[in-house]
């Protein structure tokens, strides 16, 4: 098996064993300072409020780590925030002996820690592109479930224990040392520059082409919205399991390791299991089948006051969190083609941790007001209610066309070249159709809308000729010259073919027509070397 592994080669090998690292570390922090804030205030609320503090920065924050990932030095971000992510922790954690820890500071540190994971991530994720080939990137993927699932099961219950044993305060100082390994990992590997044509995006210029990609990309909307509807009403076990180890089952801190942990093996059992079937059915069905796994699952717990049933519902929604989440993640990044992975991986992360960090407050209320039961009950109620009405947005795998870059294009034929700034951009393709393919060509060319829109354009609109018979004119808009050159590199072989699917209908003998207009102003009436009287 280790042959065939992408972890026989040694950057991948050390890469792999930090983000191991930082998923233990984080996933070990997040325990401890969800079981310190039930030792602080027995309300139910502040402790759903650790949730939030740790997710919420995704919402704030997540857009921004994509665009970065996605535009600067991938090995300069994880550094800094892995350097973040060591002093925070370490800093909670001497508070924490020190007995200056109160639930505010524990919030607002949670809240640092969440912001440096939220950056971390988008980074690590898209950097296992660049140190595996493309045959090997699904392993490597799996691989990185793996880990993260591991993680979950081994972080909680090595947490509980050091709780337990030395105190929450030695157990963040524990956690926080596992930040270290990556920073080493890091020292072997240099990430490498992606050529990016014309003038490099601005972040805020790469979070609003992510924005477009997301909004018209079909494929991409659909696993957005299955990502929301499950983990709004998944974040009310999360948030209330500290609660529910303590008051439902009169669990301490080792037992509420314990709980987390059965969550944890559950996971990696999934994480085990679930490539194999994306194999054999659809996706659509997996992601459907951990959803009714994790109602049932959360329900369980609701219902029993037995430690034995309670660890065997957690195991459950463990595998149910697995089914949904690391599928959908697959979907992802078989659709996102490569100039804005990051940026989708970041996307489906900010659906993730906000609807965790906004069900938590909405399920923390609702069990303060009436009990963590009903609160239980009522996500898990409300998450099949949703499934059902939601019946209509299928999720799918993307194929080897969607991500492909399409072939290389011919250079401009242009008299003068244009600012980067320059613009906006019109473009025109002009069609001559005959009249029998007329209404085939119609129907088809609505299908070319999506891919200009998502790879840059705006306003784009089909015209005809009223003083030509046959002639169609599709036209778009481009914010800037620089924005329209990295449009031509950002078509997938899927886009083309598309394009081509249309072209068929162009009456034989005649050439399709293209247009480049761009923006005028006052000193385009004047050469170069002139200026105005």
């Amino acid at each position: 098996m280790f042959e065939t592994s992408p972890l026989r080669q040694v950057s991948f090998r050390h890469f792999y064993i930090g983000s191991v690292a930082v998923a233990l570390g984080y996933t070990m922090q997040a325990t401890v300072a969800a079981w310190l804030m039930a030792t602080l205030t027995p309300s139910a609320l502040m402790v759903a409020l650790v949730q939030t503090a740790s997710t919420a920065p995704s919402l704030l924050f997540g857009l921004l780590a994509g665009s970065l990932a996605d535009i600067f030095d991938r090995r300069r971000i994880i550094l800094a925030t892995q350097l973040i992510l060591l002093v925070a922790t370490a800093t909670l954690g001497v508070a924490a002996l020190l007995g200056m820890l109160g639930p505010v500071s524990l919030l607002a540190g949670t809240f640092l820690i969440g912001a440096g994971f939220t950056l971390y991530l988008p980074a690590q994720q898209a950097s296992i592109n660049d140190l595996v080939g493309r045959a090997e990137l699904p392993r490597a993927l799996g691989l990185g479930a793996v880990a993260f699932n591991l993680a979950r099961a081994a972080g909680p219950a090595l947490a509980g224990a050091l709780a337990a044993w030395l105190g929450s305060g030695s157990a963040l100082l524990a956690s926080a040392l596992f930040f270290v390994a990556m920073i080493v990992a890091l020292r072997s590997w240099h990430s490498p520059r992606h050529a990016i044509p014309g003038v490099p995006e601005t972040l805020l210029s790469g979070i609003q082409s992510g924005l477009r990609y997301a909004r018209h990309s079909p494929p991409m909307r659909a696993l957005i919205l299955r990502n929301l509807s499950f983990c709004v009403c998944a974040s009310a076990l999360w948030a209330l399991l500290p609660v529910i180890a303590r008051d439902q089952l009169g669990l301490g801190a080792g037992g509420f390791g314990l709980l987390s942990a059965s969550f944890g093996i559950g996971a990696v059992i999934g994480a085990l299991y679930i490539p194999r079937q994306l194999h054999r059915v659809s996706l659509n069905t997996v992601v459907s089948a951990g959803v009714i796994l994790w109602v049932i699952a959360a329900l369980l717990i609701a219902l029993t006051h037995t430690t034995a049933i309670a660890l065997l519902g957690a195991c459950a929604a463990g595998a149910a969190w697995v089914a949904v989440l690391a599928s959908l993640a697959a979907g992802t990044q078989s659709t996102a083609p490569a100039w804005v992975r990051a940026r989708a991986v970041a996307m489906s992360l900010v659906a993730m941790q906000a609807s965790l960090a906004l069900g938590s407050v909405l399920w923390g209320w609702l069990a303060s007001s009436e009990g963590t039961r009903i609160a239980l009950a009522v996500s898990a109620g409300t998450m099949l209610a949703l499934l059902a009405l939601g019946y209509r947005i299928q999720v799918r795998m993307g194929d080897e066309a969607d991500i492909t870059p399409g072939l290389q294009l011919p250079e401009l034929a242009i008299a003068v070249e244009p600012h980067p700034d320059d613009g906006p951009v019109l473009i025109q393709v002009e069609y001559q159709i005959d009249a029998e393919n007329r209404e085939a060509f119609l129907n088809a060319i609505p299908a070319i809308e999506p891919t200009r829109r998502r790879n840059g354009a705006s306003n784009w609109r089909v015209f005809r000729d009223l003083g030509e018979d046959g002639r169609f004119v599709e036209r778009f808009i481009i914010t800037s010259w620089a924005e329209y050159v990295r449009l031509r590199s950002r078509m997938t072989v899927a886009d083309r073919q598309v394009q081509e699917r249309v072209a068929q209908f162009q009456q034989p003998g005649v050439a399709i027509r293209i247009s480049r207009l761009i923006g005028t102003t006052s000193r385009d009436a004047f050469p170069a070397d002139a200026t105005p009287d």
